[in-house]
């Protein structure tokens, strides 16, 4: 359940987070990409209530990660895809997996492994530089402002340490 909204916030990953950022939605969005596309799915999948789900499909779809197309009429039921932007996050959704498999294995290990199909190999996501590929770390980066930089809710002290 959210506590806070973050849409007046001045910051893409806030903004983010406005769409994502509750506990069931990464797992609804897992859910899509392994196949699962029905209501009924999700909820004995999951566990999750049916109220909440609604609530959840319906920040995703009008958050533009979700489309719904409806399979049945007479009562109309919808199976439920992901969109490009849906599909964008799924290597984020690995990335966090990979991140829980080091830190937070269940018991047993992993219940999940990702082959990347290009060269067949089992891989461990990582978050990779997007001009020469290397792996990004928190000692090699260095944020610096940008276009839509300001000092604003979310970004009040950000954009001043930033400048320093």
């Amino acid at each position: 359940m959210r506590n806070t909204s973050f849409a007046a916030m001045h910051c893409s990953l806030a903004q983010s987070l406005e769409l994502i950022g509750d506990w069931w939605t990464p797992l609804v969005l897992r859910d899509l990409y392994l196949g699962l596309d029905r209501f009924d799915q999700f909820v004995t999948d999951l566990g999750i209530s049916r109220n909440l789900l609604t609530d959840r499909l319906s920040t995703l779809i009008e958050g533009g990660l979700v489309e719904r197309t409806p399979y049945q009429q007479n009562p109309v039921r919808y199976a439920y895809s992901l969109t490009e932007a849906g599909r964008e996050f799924v290597p984020i959704l690995m990335a966090i997996t990979a991140w829980g498999d080091r830190w937070a294995t269940p018991e047993g290990g992993p219940p999940i492994r990702f082959t990347h199909d290009t060269c067949g190999n089992v891989t461990t996501p990582t978050v990779c530089c997007s001009e020469c590929g290397d792996p990004l770390t928190t000692g090699e980066v260095t944020p610096t402002p940008g276009p839509g930089g300001r000092i604003a809710p979310g970004t009040a002290l950000i954009a001043t340490v930033m400048r320093a």
